[in-house]
């Protein structure tokens, strides 16, 4: 259960109330999802946090499928169970196989590994990794 619990709708401030229409227009839904639910109890951070992921997730140099695995590859590393699942939705969403999945893990795992052991060893850069 969220720390405050969630806020509904029919229970939420005209403020909130006009950050759920917003996400669920936005994402052609009628669905609010957990997260800006539980968010909803401070207005100022639902609305910062929707405002700053619709701009960082609409469409650009990367695509929607790209977006969606990077943001699950952070969700893995940093262990949020709930990223996980809602972002593994999103890419399934746009496309991500399974078999993108396994492969996206694994990089992810070995990213995890390599940089523990370079930090644990206080790898010293390469000067032709550095910007000339």
């Amino acid at each position: 259960m969220a720390t405050l619990g969630l806020v509904e709708y029919q229970d939420a401030t005209p403020e909130v109330r006009a950050v759920y229409e917003d996400i669920m227009a936005t994402r052609q839904t009628d669905y609010v999802n957990n997260f800006w639910k539980a968010l909803a109890h401070d207005p100022l951070t639902l609305k910062r946090t929707w405002e700053s992921i619709k701009q960082v997730m609409q469409p650009g140099a990367l695509d929607a499928l790209t977006k969606e695995m990077v943001y699950l590859a952070v969700s893995a590393s940093n262990q949020c169970g709930y990223c996980i699942a809602s972002h593994t939705a999103g890419a399934r969403q746009a496309g991500m196989t399974d078999a993108q999945f396994a492969e996206l893990m694994a990089v992810v795992g070995m990213a995890n590994e390599s940089n523990r052991l370079a930090s644990g060893y206080q790898v010293e850069i390469d000067a032709r990794f550095l910007p000339r």
